[in-house]
Order: structure tokens, then C-alpha cells, then sequence
């Protein structure tokens, strides 16, 4: 799989790694990327940034809060730019104060399996589809089990497993849309600066040391990361991305971890 001449589609991409992969792609020649991120203005800066550099319709920001605007943000996307070859679901909020933890599942879980299957939909060769990729990103968190954030982890747990059933050769066999599922480390973005929401004080300081203690990669590994998954990645596979570390494919330990979890269960 090539970068070159395709057009992407990317949540949550005006800031962080959505920004930083934005950049990638524009540099490897991608033919468009639609920007789509609540925050007008670093989107619309990114936008003019790119635009500039690599020409005036290479980036399209669409203003989007992926709880409520996805139907229409997708369908101005390609209404404007055509074919979507590829999805990138990247939006996310980790935060389970006992006041976001609800928009916190709406973001990570629900926007993205909405924005999987809205792409899963059209790109399908069996339904007049050309085929696709479906990029979802997920965490270190749904590799192992803490007692810190336990609401994000379950929503990432659960992009985990949703992407790699969707994913599955027997999908993917019949409608040649790939999906791929990213587990990032701690990467150095707005996501873990400042004070992240548990579900009681206690656990917020605990965090908070965490954070400072637990070996954290640049936006740029984590990019180039995603990036090596795109280009080599097949449809069902899990890839972990984390502390600078070249970006390694667990398919095979996943699949092992639910040869021991599923027993007893036939």
C-alpha cells in the first residue's frame, strides 16, 4: 500500500499525532486529506500551512465534533473530494472524571465504530465499493489491565476488538476493505498534559505520577509508526507503537491471548 495519490480521511487531526500524520501523508504525496477536528483554528492553521506548501486543495479542514457532526462532516468529505481510500478514526479523549467519562466513551468507542462503518459501507467492492482502508487507533491500555483509568482502557479494550473482528479475513475476503488496529504508547501530546480525570482523587494523583515515571515516544515515532502499518499491514492486524521503538506487529499475541480466554468457552 502506497501513500501516493490517495485521499484520506482523518478525525481528530488538527493537533497531536492526527496533525503529525497529516504532515506525513501531505509529504509523501498523498492526492487530498480532510482534516476533521472540533478545533476551528488549528485546523483551519494546519490547512493554510499545507495548502500553501503543497497546493491549494491538498488539505480540507472540516469543522467536526465526531459525537455529533460525523454523518455530515463524511459527506462533505466526499462530496468534495470524491473516493475515500483511506479512513484514519484517530479522534480520542482520555479522561474519566465523573463528568466526561460518558462523552469519553461516545468519542473513543461509538464515533469510531460510526465512522468505521460509514467508511466500511462505502468502500466495499461487494456494494460498488473500490475497497479501503479503515485505520483505528487504539491504545497500550487494551494490552493490559490498570486500575488507574479504567473507563478509557474499556474503550480502547473495545476498539481492540472491534477492529479486529471487523478486520477479519472473512470480511475482508468479501468486501476488500482493510482494517487495521494502532496501539500507541504514551506519546507527547495535549492528551497527557496537564491534569487527567479519574473516577476519584485518589487515583487522579496516582496518574499524574504515572504519567511522569512510564516512558513516553515523539509525535514523529508514533507517526512514522502508523505509517509502516499502513504500508505493510494486513487486514485484522494489531500494531504496537511505543517508546520510539519501531513500530511491531502483536497480531500474534493477541490471537494467543484469546486462544487462553475462550477456553472453556466451547
Amino acid at each position: 500500500m502506497n501513500v501516493e495519490n490517495k485521499v484520506f480521511l482523518i478525525t481528530g487531526a488538527a493537533t497531536g499525532i492526527g496533525a503529525g500524520v497529516t504532515r506525513a501523508l501531505a509529504k509523501r504525496g498523498a492526492k487530498h486529506i480532510a482534516v476533521l477536528d472540533i478545533n476551528t483554528v488549528a485546523g483551519e492553521e494546519l490547512q493554510e500551512e499545507l495548502n500553501s506548501k503543497y497546493g491549494a486543495d491538498k488539505i480540507l479542514f472540516i469543522k467536526c465534533d465526531v459525537t455529533t457532526d460525523l454523518d455530515s462532516a463524511f459527506d462533505e468529505a466526499t462530496k468534495q473530494l470524491g473516493y475515500i481510500d483511506v479512513v484514519i478514526n484517530n479522534a480520542g479523549l482520555m479522561n474519566d472524571g465523573p463528568n466526561i467519562y460518558e462523552k469519553e466513551i461516545a468519542v473513543n468507542v461509538t464515533a469510531l465504530i460510526t465512522g468505521s462503518l460509514k467508511a466500511y459501507k462505502w468502500m466495499r467492492k461487494d456494494k460498488d465499493g473500490k475497497g479501503g482502508t479503515i485505520i483505528n487507533i487504539s491504545s497500550i491500555v487494551a494490552l493490559i489491565q490498570s486500575h488507574i483509568l479504567p473507563v478509557y482502557s474499556a474503550t480502547k479494550s473495545a476498539v481492540l476488538q472491534f477492529s479486529n473482528c471487523l478486520g477479519k479475513e472473512e470480511n475482508y475476503s468479501r468486501t476488500d476493505v482493510r482494517v487495521l488496529t494502532i496501539c500507541f504508547g504514551i506519546t507527547d501530546t495535549n492528551l497527557i498534559r496537564g491534569r487527567v480525570g479519574c473516577i476519584d482523587e485518589e487515583l487522579e494523583e496516582k496518574i499524574m505520577v504515572a504519567l511522569q515515571h512510564f516512558p513516553s515516544q515523539s509525535v514523529d515515532s508514533a507517526v512514522q509508526g502508523l505509517i509502516t502499518a499502513f504500508e505493510s499491514g494486513t487486514s485484522g492486524s494489531t500494531w504496537l507503537i511505543t517508546t520510539n521503538r519501531p513500530a511491531e506487529e502483536i497480531t500474534g499475541n493477541v490471537e494467543k491471548a484469546f486462544d487462553i480466554l475462550r477456553q472453556g468457552v466451547f
